[in-house]
């Protein structure tokens, strides 16, 4: 690392002297949505004047070490909408999280790559063929790249007066003309980033980064302005500003940002496109320790050892990335859902795990998430009746097709706020004269899966204690779940220590999950939604694996009533596995193609397994392994239970303490207490030998 960029770690994460530039006095968020509604103004005259309302209140910052400058200095968005109003629409809508644009990775290189002055010519062309509200909505884009050039002038005009001259040079020419180099690149695309937060959209992702950057930096290698240890120094100047405002990003915590970058993975040839920019890349997330962007491996049977090796390096910080996905899965998976085979394979994660296409996709892909435990609960008043043990998995299959019908026809009518500053990077946006708020090419919707081991656990204790082995009736069962097993203490201790569980490799828990996931998949298939898309079902949990479980009664896997699920794809918190191995092998026989929505098997490890160059490579072929097996996705965590415990006592010791949460990684410290308390109970794992 460069004294530079040590510097600018100084500067800006360990002591964040740029936050002495952002406003004081609080703002009042609903400032303008209270004059909109007085003027009855249409939501895409909200939103432009919003967007131009905070750029001219930003306050340009320009510091003489920046090469790749913008802050924020405004620290409230404002609302386009009142209360009353957002109350109003929701009566005759659905309103998904904020009601903003989210989770999308537009194409950044369709404005990059071509400059202001010559996306002006391509709307101005498509202004020719519309009128009325079509025309209007592409004057409204016009007026955003007017918007955004007049920002990036004011930068331009502060790095000049301050003596910035690096600054003030790349200004001069983006974002009117396409980069000249991998620098003007860089600035270019921090610039469209900065101004997608400033208009409200968020959780805006990355995506192939190494795929669509890699011509700039390749010239400049070529020409020789820069080398790879100077592009290296610029890439971790570039990181470094993912990681200036993401304190004000909205998102569960501090870190649930969704600005999730993805490297390597096939091309449509078969070939493996890692590369010069992708191990820069990951060099730069290894020293810089920083939670973003949150790195992203697309793998498959190609892909050496060598790289799991230093994916795993980088495990080894305790960043909680990088996250793998397995192409030789999600691959199969986007073709057999309908995805053009290109854009298949131009995949990339949404802002925690799920898969999207940059560009194209409009989705939603965490609308909603199924409870697998539910599904057992709501099956319990059946299980008297039940003869068999298959005729109580029919009664599962029902239950769940309840659920899931329930869900899907909730998300009828969706609204959400036009975003044009997006829009100006989604294929088809300006051909159609469309905002991307009303769907893109791809409109699917994911439904995640919540407590799969946990129902599966429950399920393959009914099978064995009370239609096997006949060691409990189905009624005694039931009274012990209905007092959360007060007086049988005996009996819960049995099913929570001595019951086939999922993550032993116990082909009769194992196989309950891959029938749970069968069911979940094939429920769903049957349903459209009303832009025209499918729901995808998936293995992840997101928060629901905290949600879920709060009202939840006992289960038969020994759980009490309230006690956490796992995250995402993992086994039960008090699961007593063998090992990972067992883990894994587990974990693979589902076929995942199915439930490819994502959701990674989720493991964690003592940080004494990262101890030698020997140990990595074990935990290399551990990963490896999954993905030959037939795993989708996998993260990994490296932790030590008694930090966390200290960390908990202690918090001014580890400010910059780096765990995994679900999807995301966030700083311990600043976590709330539920999460740190779960992050605690999972297990830790060593590998053996």
């Amino acid at each position: 690392m460069t004294k530079h960029i040590e510097g600018l770690l100084d500067f800006f994460i360990y002591k964040k002297c740029h936050h002495d530039y952002r406003r004081k006095k609080p703002e009042d968020k609903y400032c303008l949505a209270r004059k909109f509604k007085a003027a009855s103004m249409p939501d895409i005259d909200r939103v432009i004047e919003r967007f131009e309302y905070v750029l001219k209140e930003e306050t340009p910052v320009v510091f003489l070490q920046d090469k790749i400058a913008l802050i924020r200095t405004l620290p409230v968005l404002p609302e386009i909408y009142t209360e009353e109003e957002i109350c109003d629409i929701s009566k005759g809508h659905h309103i998904h999280e904020q009601g903003k644009v989210c989770n999308v990775n537009p194409d950044y290189m369709s404005i990059i790559d071509v400059g202001f002055n010559e996306k002006r010519k391509e709307i101005k062309k498509a202004c020719k063929i519309y009128n009325g509200s079509q025309l209007y909505y592409l004057e409204v884009m016009l007026k955003t790249l007017d918007i955004i050039e007049k920002f990036a002038d004011r930068y331009r005009e502060e790095a000049k007066r301050i003596g910035n001259h690096t600054a003030a040079r790349t200004f001069e020419h983006i974002p009117r003309e396409k980069p000249s180099n991998f620098l003007e690149a860089l600035q270019f695309f921090r610039l469209m980033h900065f101004c997608l937060w400033c208009s409200f959209n968020y959780h805006n992702t990355i995506g192939r980064f190494d795929q669509y950057m890699l011509g700039y930096l390749e010239h400049d290698l070529k020409t020789g302005e820069l080398t790879k240890a100077s592009a290296l120094e610029l890439l971790e100047e570039f990181f470094i500003t993912f990681n200036k405002d993401s304190d004000l990003y909205p998102g569960m915590q501090q870190g649930d940002n969704g600005q999730s970058m993805v490297l390597g993975g096939l091309s449509m040839k078969g070939t493996d496109s890692y590369n010069v920019l992708s191990e820069l890349c990951l060099k730069a997330s290894l020293e810089l320790k920083l939670i973003d962007p949150k790195i992203n491996l697309r793998v498959s049977a190609q892909t050496p050892v060598s790289l799991y090796e230093k994916g795993s390096e980088l495990t080894r910080q305790g960043l909680g990335f990088p996250q793998y996905s397995n192409d030789e899965i999600v691959l199969p998976a986007l073709l057999r859902w309908g995805y053009e085979k290109e854009d298949a394979y131009n995949y990339v994660v949404a802002a925690c795990w799920e898969f999207i296409i940059p560009g194209k996709g409009m989705e939603i892909v965490n609308i909603d998430g199924l409870s697998f435990p539910q599904v057992v609960v709501n099956s319990f008043p059946r299980l008297i009746e039940c003869a068999s043990f298959e005729s109580y998995m029919q009664v599962i299959h029902e239950e769940m097709d309840k659920l899931c019908g329930s869900m899907v026809h909730k998300y009828k009518n969706i609204y959400i706020e036009p975003s044009p500053v997006m829009s100006l990077m989604m294929e088809g946006c300006i051909e159609q004269a469309k905002d991307i708020s009303h769907g893109g090419q791809y409109n699917n919707y994911g439904i995640h899966g919540s407590g799969l081991s946990t129902a599966a656990d429950s399920l393959a204790a009914i099978k064995k204690f009370v239609f096997e082995e006949k060691a409990v009736t189905p009624e005694l069962l039931l009274e012990m779940l209905s007092v959360d097993f007060k007086g049988y203490d005996k009996f819960a201790n049995i099913l929570r220590t001595k019951a086939p569980k999922m993550g032993n490799d116990d082909d009769l828990a194992d196989q309950i999950a891959v029938d749970l996931l069968d069911m979940f998949a094939d429920i769903l298939a049957g349903f459209k939604n009303d832009r025209g898309g499918i729901y995808r079902p998936g293995t992840g949990s997101a928060m629901y694996y905290i949600w879920h479980a709060q009202s939840m009664m006992a289960t038969p896997d020994g759980r009490r009533a309230g006690e956490p699920l796992a995250c995402n794809y993992s086994p039960g918190l008090f699961t007593k596995c063998k090992g990972p191995v067992s883990i894994i092998k587990s974990f693979s026989k589902p076929d995942l193609i199915k439930v490819a929505n994502g959701g990674p098997l989720t493991l964690e490890l003592h940080d004494t397994v990262f101890r030698n160059d020997e140990s990595i490579t074990k935990v290399a072929m551990l990963v490896k392994s999954f993905m030959d097996m037939g795993g989708h996705q996998l993260q990994l965590n490296a932790v030590n239970r008694d930090i966390l415990l200290d960390a908990k006592k202690n918090p001014q010791k580890y400010q910059n303490l780096i765990v995994r949460v679900w999807g995301w990684s966030g700083y311990f410290v600043e976590l709330e207490e539920i999460y740190q308390d779960h992050i605690i109970e999972r297990m830790e794992l060593a590998i053996d030998g």
